[in-house]
């Protein structure tokens, strides 16, 4: 009778919320503190592509608003969920068009690219730190 493998199933549902100002030096205390959270939840393999999505995102707070923001990462079923609140109501602009050399503007085309889905909404911070701002967020999934 052939050998089969055990599905593994799904890590029980978790999420972390870390407050963040409108500093360059987040961008680092956010990744290094989604590599942690990874790891002590068993999902090391996911943390190249959500540290470069994570990245991104909290990169896009800082530097385009003014005001604090927050990072949500979060697991559900077979997905990871990281979002990002800044202070800013503008939509996210997504561009295509952007030379393979520039310095800027890859950031949401490299999420788009790596993410399995993502998109933005209004959001009306209820911890009253950013505001009336935007949720940008993003998905990576895998097999459970």
């Amino acid at each position: 009778m052939p050998e089969t493998q055990a599905q593994a199933p799904a890590p029980e549902p978790w999420e972390y919320t870390l407050y963040i100002p409108n500093d360059p030096r987040a961008v680092t205390v956010c990744r290094r503190t989604l590599r942690l959270i990874l790891a002590a939840h068993g999902l090391p393999h996911l943390t190249e592509a959500a540290e470069l999505v994570a990245t991104e995102l909290v990169t896009n707070a800082v530097q385009h608003t003014k005001g604090p923001a927050a990072i949500r990462l979060r697991v559900e079923g077979a997905a990871l969920r990281i979002g990002v609140w800044d202070a800013d109501p503008a939509p996210p602009r997504l561009s295509r068009d952007t030379a393979p050399d520039a310095e800027t503007g890859r950031g949401l085309a490299l999420v788009h690219s790596f993410a399995d889905t993502w998109g933005w909404v209004h959001k009306r911070d209820t911890w009253n730190i950013v505001g009336t701002g935007k949720y940008v967020w993003c998905e990576l999934t895998w097999a459970a």
